[in-house]
């Protein structure tokens, strides 16, 4: 299941509009037993965030999609390859 709320009012960083993704394992309701992984995900939009009539239409200011946000001309790919340890 996928839980998510839009945030009308969100908290930036540096003026961009960003999501958290922490995933947690449910195995049991009764007794509760809930495991959350030590890594997450944090998406950020490319374009800083305003609620100027004219830019309510525009993806990239408040979608943080990475599917959207890779179009966009402001999209930087990160090229740092992660290792474990």
């Amino acid at each position: 299941m996928l839980v998510s709320e839009y945030i009308f009012n969100p908290h930036l960083i540096n003026n961009f509009k960003y999501d958290l993704r922490i995933y947690v394992l449910v195995t049991s309701y009764d007794p509760l037993r809930i495991y959350m992984f030590k890594e997450g995900l944090t998406r950020f939009a490319t374009y800083e965030y305003n609620v100027k009539t004219k830019d309510v239409g525009k993806r990239f200011i408040h979608l943080t999609n990475f599917s959207v946000n890779k179009h966009s001309k402001k999209f930087v790919k990160n090229t740092k390859e992660e290792k474990d340890g």
